[in-house]
């Protein structure tokens, strides 16, 4: 199936935004929007626990908890991705969720240069269950991973990957207003 794509380069770092599936996606890591108890639930995190098999959720378990803002790393399982970044980020309602948001795209960012990747795919963050509105994610998002890009990194490509058209096209539109 032939994917929407827009790339530029950021810094020396390719930044592809692309709709599909992340869990057919080609690169070192791809990220979990997951809870702080790293419980492989529904939306992404479902859809990694059924293509990425059990051992993933093992990981998760042996790992058992991160706070809000946070990421940690486990195996990828039977994924094309060697590894899953779990990134919690806010639930709307909680308080202070811009700061939480940017915090939990910064250190899925920050995991990845730890454990020498080159690639990584993000999805929309907290945007499903969590109730965050996709505007601020995707203001938040791409000015968060070109803030990260300015400070030097190992990563030679990132992927924001979308689910549906429309989700698409408010990454498209904030990308082309640039960074603030």
């Amino acid at each position: 199936m032939e994917r929407r794509k827009l790339s530029i380069q950021l810094e020396g770092t390719q930044l592809d935004l692309v709709e599909g599936d992340i869990t057919e996606l080609e690169v070192d890591a791809i990220v979990n929007a997951a809870n702080e108890d790293l419980q492989l639930g529904t939306g992404v995190a479902g859809a990694i626990r059924e293509a990425g098999g059990p051992s993933i959720q093992k990981e998760c378990d042996s790992i058992g908890h991160t706070p809000v803002g946070t990421a940690v790393i486990t195996n990828g399982g039977n994924l094309k991705a060697r590894h899953v970044i779990h990134a919690v980020g806010p639930q709307m309602g909680e308080g202070d969720e811009d700061r939480k948001l940017q915090s939990a795209i910064r250190a899925c960012l920050a995991v990845a240069d730890r454990h020498g990747l080159k690639s990584i795919a993000l999805p929309a963050i907290s945007t499903g269950a969590f109730g965050f509105p996709l505007d601020r994610c995707a203001r938040i998002l791409l000015t968060e991973v070109y803030r990260y890009l300015q400070g030097g990194t190992k990563l030679e490509k990132v992927v924001v990957c979308l689910k549906g058209d429309d989700t698409f096209e408010i990454f498209k539109r904030e990308l082309r207003r640039g960074f603030r």
